[in-house]
């Protein structure tokens, strides 16, 4: 079974266990008469006075971790709106659902008279008051799942259980709440209609478990963003730094295609790119920078600009394949004394989760936090830009991030690896290096013999800072191959 299906079979599984962990309360009701089913409210079973209370709020504590959790891995990357919102309420109803466990009634204000006298006069603690705002906050995320999510599984045509058996499910969520507020209003029977209205949320958690185990969805292809601008010898392709994406480099490319052919490309899963499916590696990426280097228009090879962790990259693909790189340009590049591999425990939990990553990228719970996180950690490092919301507010894109973050020891030792086996060609090598003095720089210079130009009053994103100095040291080397 793929890793995606995997996680959308937890999904479903999780979101039937919810439903069922939402009913611990039915055998309770019979082992605790004093609570009786036609008025008494479901929460005085869980008051902290009553028998088996216990056995309540440990169902709708785990009732909702198992929702939260579903809602988590649910396969569901670009939601949209309704989407969105529907899953939002269901992580609602499970998030409150939990406090609800946690902050239950201290006595059965409905069945206990000495109880009701109490509430009426605000002698009972804060946690018998709060279990109100908690149980009408979780019903309220489960309307507005409710009311959304089958009208996003309509519109994308997915999911037809959510689709249509939401839709009757409003019906009878409807009927129950009016039900549920005549008879407090008329001193009816509230704990029937109270429970008629737990049955209709727990069909909903049930159908949207077995809409989820009968998804088989596919995921789509790989699909690769590049872009070409300009024109003129020797091309130039650019590759970003970890996490990078194409536009970081707008004011590079605008430079050089006057008088260059510009290649930017986003690695898969970053950008506009999708298809990461793994742990990245440097003979990947370097084969990556091959295809690529391949221009339909001019025969020379490219000039490679390779910033930050790129720089591994830009030096292993002319290593392995020396006749196809016209020259090198290493923006303040990644720059270890010596590297090793990883441990054997260590890497084994490495590569489980690696690849593990493509499918939780995926998921609505990974979307959710990196909207909430990336674009404002993009704001603080790189600047603000319109654009980073809708790149780095998706979750394929932090899985991807990630998973090269997780690659960069590994990348190390193989770049050490190909040191000794594959000897750096005759070619220019400028290298920028961006801040203080940094010896490995200096080292990595004389190493790749390469022209070292510091830059110390620069940060380390230098294509945005100092975009000239990019296209400056391009330009030198494209001098150096007209010579």
């Amino acid at each position: 079974m793929r890793p995606r299906r995997r996680l959308t079979v937890a999904a479903a599984c999780a979101f039937v266990a919810a439903g069922l962990l939402y009913n611990a309360w039915v055998p309770v009701q019979f082992l605790n008469p004093g609570v009786g089913p036609p008025g008494g409210y479901v929460s005085e079973l869980a008051a902290a006075d009553q028998p088996w209370s216990w056995l309540v709020r440990l169902g709708d504590v785990l009732a909702g971790i198992a929702c939260l959790a579903a809602v988590a891995l649910v396969p569901d990357e670009r939601p949209g709106r309704w989407g969105a919102a529907g899953w939002f309420g269901l992580a609602l109803f499970g998030g409150m659902t939990v406090l609800d466990g946690f902050s239950p009634l201290t006595c059965a204000s409905l069945s206990d008279p000495l109880c009701a006298a109490a509430e009426a006069t605000g002698q009972v603690p804060l946690s018998h008051r709060l279990h109100a705002v908690f149980s009408t906050l979780a019903l309220t995320g489960a309307v507005i799942s409710l009311l959304t999510l089958p009208v996003s599984a309509r519109r994308r045509r997915r999911w037809p259980l959510i689709g249509y058996g939401g839709a009757a499910s409003a019906v009878l969520m409807a009927v129950a709440t009016v039900w549920t507020l005549a008879a407090i209003a008329s001193g009816g029977p509230v704990g029937v209609a109270q429970r008629f209205q737990i049955g209709a949320v727990t069909l909903w958690l049930l159908l949207v478990g077995a809409a989820l185990w009968r998804d088989r969805t596919v995921a789509a292809p790989p699909k690769a963003h590049v872009l070409v601008e300009g024109a003129g010898t020797p091309p130039v392709l650019i590759c970003a730094g970890m996490a990078g994406a194409w536009f970081h480099w707008d004011r590079v490319a605008a430079d050089l295609s006057r008088d260059h052919e510009v290649i930017r490309f986003d690695r898969p899963g970053l950008g506009l790119s999708s298809g990461h499916r793994g742990a990245p590696t440097l003979r990947e990426e370097a084969g990556r920078i091959g295809a690529l280097a391949v221009s339909p228009v001019s025969p020379v090879p490219p000039v490679v600009v390779g910033h930050s962790v790129a720089g591994r990259h830009a030096e292993a693909f002319a290593r392995l394949r020396p006749g196809r790189v016209t020259g090198l340009v290493l923006v303040d590049p990644s720059c270890e004394p010596e590297a090793r591999p990883r441990r054997r425990s260590r890497a084994a939990v490495v590569r489980a989760v690696q690849r593990a990553l493509p499918a939780l990228g995926g998921t609505f719970g990974a979307t959710a936090v990196a909207y909430l996180v990336l674009p404002l950690g993009h704001r603080l490092v790189m600047g603000a830009d319109d654009r980073a919301r809708g790149v780095y507010g998706r979750g394929r894109v932090l899985a991807a991030a990630v998973a090269e973050w997780l690659a960069y020891p590994d990348m190390a030792a193989e770049l050490f690896e190909l040191r000794r086996t594959h000897p750096f060609p005759r070619i220019p090598v400028v290298i920028l290096s961006a801040g203080p003095e940094d010896r490995c720089h200096r080292d990595l210079a004389e190493l790749l013999n390469a022209t070292l130009i510091s830059l110390p009053d620069v940060g380390h994103e230098v294509q945005l800072e100092r975009p000239g100095a990019i296209a400056e040291a391009v330009r030198t080397l494209g001098r150096f191959h007209d010579m």
